[in-house]
């Protein structure tokens, strides 16, 4: 052998280009390409944003044991109240623009004098129609409301004649305009 370290070198030089090689090839194939598949990761989120939105309606104030907004709104049929609520809730942003978040809302109610037959009404839409191709999530609500059927007339036989306390679900669907 003419020079041994020439050799020694040139091993450590195949080496590193290896480890080099290697190294390049677990960055390139670990970096995440977002691809149409991944669209149900921001349905999540807008099914986590509504189930919120709904959650704080039906909240009362301080912690206290009155009624919450959204048993109010239900009870009292005020669908402009819960537009402009939801609508301020799901669509606050902490930039300048809001969000394009549209919905439309449903009660969901036993109908009397049988109290088997299940009716759902519209209770509130946005502005903006779905349309085909829009993503549409549907987030629910039970609100347990204090009503008699002559205090809700756009939805006659919502609950029963007994006094007390009934429970309606709402329902909303939500899609991004």
């Amino acid at each position: 052998m003419v020079n041994s370290c020439g050799q020694l070198f040139t091993i450590e030089g195949i080496a590193a280009s290896l480890i080099i090689l290697m190294t390049a090839y677990i960055v390139v194939n670990n970096t995440s390409v977002y691809t149409p598949g991944d669209t149900h990761i921001s349905n999540m989120q807008l099914e986590v944003m509504g189930s919120d939105a709904l959650r704080m309606m039906d909240t009362s104030s301080n912690g206290t044991y009155g009624k919450t907004p959204l048993q109010t709104i239900i009870e009292q049929g005020d669908s402009d109240t819960f537009s402009t609520m939801f609508l301020n809730i799901v669509n606050n942003r902490t930039g300048t623009t809001r969000d394009t978040i549209q919905f439309r809302a449903n009660v969901t109610y036993l109908m009397q004098p049988d109290y088997q037959t299940v009716n759902s009404t519209i209770f509130s839409n946005s502005s903006q129609s779905l349309i085909e191709g829009d993503h549409a999530v549907r987030v629910s609500e039970w609100v347990i409301v204090d009503k008699t059927p002559k205090d809700f007339p756009e939805c006659p036989g919502m609950l029963s004649a007994c006094s007390g306390k009934h429970a309606v679900l709402v329902e909303v669907l939500l899609w991004r305009d």
